[in-house]
């Protein structure tokens, strides 16, 4: 091919793999490049050259020569491809080398192994049958019989050394010894025996090759049973008594376990015994402890209740313990100005971000006074629903102050925090506010105290009294003094090194932190990353925050801490208690839910059908307003249900359906639209789904931040399923002068009204000698002849009852209307 085909010539291009150029030379020009490859040898014309066949074809007019710089450039080119080629021919060559002695090094190693691994077997295989056959050699020496004549013994050993042996052949008792200790030599030096069997450090890196390895004890017994089989003797192992703890109920496989006996012997104990049971299914306590007695174990029988042993108490060494913060209670009725108080002292203003200016949520504080005293602070509602949050506040405190109102006296729910405070057993100091009020009378609340028992210090007294002022902080001081006076003589002390153990003193479901609980740290010291129980409930302390909204690392006795991770939110009230491991407090927590169910079913259930015909009698006869109540916190909703529970009567009563903590959602939506109950919000509000849905079926959603406007309205829906009371009153009396017989109407009485007036639309009754007789309505009022509405007193007229003839002179007609009034429950 030829420059003037318009191609460029072939073999130039980097395409060309491994060639070689020959380059063939007439009278000093380039004639042609031959470029060999691996597939074939092709010629190419080189610019300037000029063939013959080219010449006689274009009628001998010569070609265009190709510049020489041209040509070389060419060249130049090639040489570069070829070199190219070359060095990718050498690395693959060097790649392919690398890959090969990497193939063959790990087939070698494999081999390596597998025969490491074979040599050892075949070792441990020796040394055991060595060892079966040592022992049974010693074993039949031991039980052969003495030999009468020694000398007779070891003459036919000797005889037996050979026939040509003139001298003393040695005794043949000898050479198995001989035989051994040559064979144990030889192999230790080729690495059998003992030696084999020792672990390498290419064992130890290749992962455990060979699959799983007996262990000693395995093979130990596996010996033994050798050993006996070869002596001819029983290979029955031991019997093993162990101690089998039996809990109240337990699974068939699970006994059969803790006795390391076979499952189906179990099952067929139990089958003997007449009780066709398989291996997944429970038996009791006394059934277990019979199957146990029978295979020869002892029993120990254990409770589920035994789970909470963990947690028991520590009897605390008196060098370990270190004095702590007292824990002060504020109680009283509401409005009286506790959480004013508690502002004042902390300089903050918490009254302000409560609804309607209550307290409808108990708050821990820690507050230093000026003296440097660590004091913390509990505060309660004053509202006769919170009754349950009083009760834990003084089952956790160490002193209470109860706050009465100089102008107010002594209310109801100052008699209740009274009677709080005598229940706990804790000393009570009395804070007399609001004495800047222009009516306040602090000898009046004095006096009132001495009638539930509580005498004051100006009264002769034990129990300090302190008149403050909330509004100027007037007493303040005085008041603290007297709160370290009383936790001084209380010497309060407390273990810090031990597990932590506290009350809740309120819980919630925050929306970005999920479940927290307000816990008071009562003995040791509570650190983030503790495993504890609490109640239902468990978890691991993800962070502490005090009530400065601060995180923590740590919180010592006498430390109110919100306590973040949490997989459920607590009950007000309950005990956080820490634990040892994660497996522990899901242990506790699964028993005492369980327990808990079991409660409620028990209280919930009619034992006989007379009480289940009584309770659904019951049901039928009382009207129930439904509700679901979703709350901020937990206390708020146990106090909102305790509240809504007291409301009702003999016909109607008010059942919660449901209450929880947190936003209202879909699934309370869901339950209130199957059951056709409304749903209450406490100081939350409903997701944007469960609008939606509630919207789309129809269920009503009320919201409400103060307590007393939920139980009115709640009240007064109640009300409503009444049925109206029905009242009779009395319009008139008539006496009966006589009787006629009237076709067509029958029966007529002729009548004098006596008193009151006579209505056709009244209701009558007949009374005969003072008894009532009948009781119905008038078929006609007449005056003469003449149909009329009413006849009034001291006038005569004519009465015939509807469907009833059987009248007499001298009965006495009562006449009287009926009236419905509407009932409210109080």
């Amino acid at each position: 091919m030829s420059d003037q085909d318009g191609k460029k010539p072939l073999g130039l291009s980097g395409g060309a793999r491994s060639g070689r150029v020959n380059q063939s030379f007439s009278r000093g020009r380039t004639k042609s490049v031959v470029v060999e490859t691996k597939r074939k040898r092709v010629m190419v014309p080189k610019p300037g050259a000029q063939s013959a066949a080219a010449q006689n074809a274009e009628g001998g007019k010569r070609e265009k020569s190709v510049p020489d710089a041209e040509m070389e450039r060419r060249l130049k080119a090639l040489q570069n491809a070829k070199a190219r080629e070359v060095e990718d021919e050498q690395r693959r060559v060097a790649e392919e080398r690398e890959r090969e002695e990497e193939r063959a090094r790990r087939r070698a190693e494999a081999e390596a192994k597998e025969r490491e691994e074979r040599e050892r077997e075949e070792a441990l295989k020796a040394k055991e049958e060595e060892d079966v056959r040592r022992k049974a050699e010693e074993e039949a020496r031991r039980n052969a019989p003495p030999a009468a004549d020694p000398a007779a013994v070891a003459t036919p050993a000797a005889g037996a050394a050979g026939p040509r042996g003139g001298g003393k052949a040695a005794p043949a008792r000898r050479e198995p010894e001989r035989d051994n200790k040559r064979n144990e030599r030889g192999r230790g030096n080729d690495g059998g025996g003992r030696r084999a069997g020792k672990l390498t450090v290419n064992q130890a890196m290749a992962g455990g090759e060979g699959g799983r390895q007996r262990s000693m004890a395995a093979m130990k017994r596996k010996q033994e049973r050798q050993r006996q089989k070869a002596m001819g003797g029983s290979v029955d192992r031991e019997k093993v008594i162990r101690d089998v703890q039996v809990p109240e109920t337990i699974i068939v496989s699970e006994l059969a376990n803790r006795m390391s006996e076979r499952v189906a012997d179990v099952v067929k104990s139990l089958m003997n015994n007449g009780m066709m049971i398989t291996q997944n299914q429970p038996i009791d306590a006394d059934t277990a402890e019979l199957i146990v007695e029978e295979f020869g174990h002892r029993v120990q029988r254990v409770s589920d209740a035994d789970v909470e042993d963990v947690i028991d108490a520590v009897e605390d060494k008196p060098e370990d313990l270190e004095s702590r913060p007292p824990v002060i209670t504020i109680m009283g009725h509401v409005d009286h100005g506790k959480t004013s108080l508690l502002d004042k002292i902390r300089q903050a203003n918490v009254v302000s971000g409560e609804a309607g200016g209550i307290t409808q949520h108990i708050g821990a504080y820690q507050v230093t006074t000026e003296s440097g005293a660590v004091l913390s602070f509990l505060d309660t509602p004053g509202h006769a629903a919170f009754t349950s949050m009083r009760a834990r506040g003084a089952q956790v405190t160490d002193i209470v102050v109860l706050v009465v109102a100089a102008d107010d006296a002594v209310m109801p729910q100052t008699i209740e925090a009274i009677a709080h405070a005598k229940a706990a057993n804790v000393p009570m100091i009395v804070a007399i506010n609001k004495i800047d009020r222009p009516a306040a009378d602090p000898m009046k609340v004095r006096t009132d105290l001495l009638q539930h028992e509580v005498i004051v210090e100006a009264m002769s007294g034990e129990v300090q009294d302190v008149e403050v002022s909330a509004m100027t902080g007037q007493g303040l001081p005085e008041l603290l003094e007297a709160i370290a006076l009383q936790a001084e003589l209380l010497e309060l002390k407390a273990n810090p090194k031990r597990a932590a153990s506290g009350a809740v003193i309120e819980a919630q479901l925050d929306v970005g932190r999920g479940p927290v609980a307000t816990v008071l740290v009562e003995n040791g010291t509570l650190k983030q990353g503790d495993i504890f129980v609490v109640g239902e409930q468990w978890g691991k302390v993800r962070a502490l925050v005090n009530d400065q909204g601060e995180r923590v690392k740590e919180a010592g006795p006498s430390v109110p801490v919100e306590v973040l991770g949490l997989n459920g939110t607590p009950e007000a009230g309950d005990v956080l208690n820490v634990v040892d491991t994660e497996a522990q407090a899901r242990e506790i927590a699964e028993y005492r839910e369980q327990a808990a169910k079991d409660k409620r079913a028990a209280a919930g259930a009619a034992t006989t059908l007379d009480q289940l015909l009584a309770n659904a009698k019951a049901d039928e006869s009382v009207s129930e307003l439904q509700i679901v109540v979703k709350a901020d916190v937990q206390g708020s909703a146990e106090a909102i249900v305790q509240a809504l529970e007291k409301i009702g009567n003999d016909e109607v009563r008010v059942r919660v359906l449901h209450y929880g903590v947190g936003a209202i959602t879909e699934s309370d939506i869901g339950l209130a639209e199957a059951s056709g109950t409304p749903v209450i919000g406490f100081n939350v509000r409903a997701n944007a789904p469960a609008r939606a849905s509630a919207n789309q079926k129809g269920v009503e959603i009320r919201y409400y931040s103060v307590i007393y406007d939920l139980v009115d309205d709640v009240k007064a829906a109640a009300s409503g399923l009444l049925g109206a009371e029905i009242r009779e009153n009395f319009i008139g009396y008539a006496t009966i002068k006589e009787t006629f017989r009237v076709t067509g109407v029958g029966t007529v009485a002729g009548c004098l009204v006596t008193e009151g007036v006579a209505r056709r639309s009244a209701g009558v009754r007949l009374l005969r000698d003072d008894v009532v007789i009948h009781e119905g309505t008038l078929k006609t009022l007449k005056r003469f002849k003449d149909e009329v509405k009413e006849v009034q007193s001291g006038q005569e007229c004519g009465m015939a009852f509807e469907n009833y003839d059987d009248i007499r002179p001298d009965d006495v007609i009562e006449i009287f209307e009926r009236e419905e009034v509407e009932r409210s429950l109080t």
